[in-house]
């Protein structure tokens, strides 16, 4: 293998790492919010939760920022996440919803929200949500978690949705567009 060979083995190998580390760090941080969540919703305990869930599911990360990002962001915009869920599924009260399907849905809000679309696009966020239902949910928290992102994101005009470029916007337009469907009235 020549050194242009090497460089692009070397490349693919460290994104799927970082992509492996994120959704490990994902499911972290939804765990994490599922304690916190079950334990009656004590925000001032969350930094103690996260480490915990880090050192018992994550033995060995070094960096968990984005743990800490997630888990930071969604409980700041719960009250307009929350809001998005009961728009979106409103055959669903909140209270009714499992306690993980809820928090896989923050999570995947979130990152539709406020997510770096470079980083993490639109599309990518709804499929780790759905693999974290998958992974942690019901026999349909798969499909409920579809739907209800698959909403949002319609709503949010499909950002990236032809995008193919390397390039990617942030998100701006994104985040205004949902908080203006939390505030449509029903």
């Amino acid at each position: 293998m020549n050194w242009c060979g090497t460089l692009m083995f070397v490349a693919a190998r460290t994104s799927q790492t970082n992509m492996a580390n994120r959704h490990l760090q994902r499911s972290v941080a939804m765990q994490a919010l599922f304690e916190w969540d079950f334990q009656g919703r004590h925000d001032e305990h969350i930094k103690e939760i996260v480490d915990r869930n880090v050192t018992e599911f994550a033995p060995g990360l070094e960096e968990f920022g984005f743990v800490e990002a997630l888990v930071k962001g969604t409980l700041e915009n719960r009250p307009t996440i929350d809001a998005l869920i009961e728009k979106c599924a409103p055959e669903w009260p909140l209270d009714q919803v499992t306690i993980i399907d809820r928090n896989i849905l923050r999570l995947g809000i979130y990152e539709l929200m406020h997510g770096n679309y470079g980083e993490v696009p639109p599309k990518v966020a709804i499929n780790e949500s759905i693999e974290l239902a998958k992974t942690f949910g019901g026999e349909s928290s798969a499909r409920f978690v579809n739907g209800v992102l698959g909403t949002i994101y319609r709503e949010m005009g499909e950002p990236m949705k032809d995008d193919t470029s390397k390039k990617h916007k942030e998100g701006v337009e994104s985040e205004v567009v949902l908080n203006d469907i939390a505030n449509i009235p029903e």
